[in-house]
């Protein structure tokens, strides 16, 4: 895969583009390679009615990080789909940040998959998650352009 390649994934979890779900949920990538993605997101704005981390949120995270990872293994003129998704939640959080560190534990030909640690500002493991994703070839979308104006996704993905 090519450093420009690379660079443009990585660039484009990192810009908080207003219509991601990462950018609504405050997630920033603080490293990352194929083999380990880390980034952080804050407990504020992402709680459910109790004050408290919502057990979605980490799953929003460990998604995050993970699918980011496997984009980077697929290489060039790949795409990275999530087909699997668990988490257990160990403890709660109420305040500061969490981090999340995801580590490939499989990287083949056409399956991904990342174990997802999610730690509080103490480094206590609030959540561990388990992601899997597959592999396929990036297709030319079929009209090109949608109409708002974005790229549309190959045939096959999505309603």
């Amino acid at each position: 895969m090519t450093c420009d390649r690379e660079r443009l994934i990585r660039d484009s979890f990192k810009v908080p583009y207003a219509e991601t779900l990462a950018a609504r949920m405050g997630i920033k990538i603080v490293e990352a390679s194929a083999a380990r993605v880390v980034g952080t997101m804050p407990v504020s704005g992402n709680t459910q009615p109790y004050g408290l981390l919502h057990g979605g949120a980490s799953c929003v995270l460990a998604e995050t990080l993970g699918s980011l990872g496997s984009a980077l293994h697929a290489g060039h003129d790949r795409i990275t789909v999530g087909i699997e998704i668990s988490a257990t939640h160990h403890r709660s959080a109420a305040r500061g940040e969490v981090t999340g560190v995801a580590t490939r534990l499989h990287g083949g030909a056409t399956m991904t998959t990342y174990e997802v640690v999610i730690a509080d500002d103490l480094g206590r493991r609030i959540c561990t998650s388990r992601l899997t994703c597959l592999l396929r070839d990036a297709l030319p979308p079929a009209d090109g352009i949608d109409s708002a104006g974005g790229a549309q996704p190959p045939s096959g993905y999505g309603p």
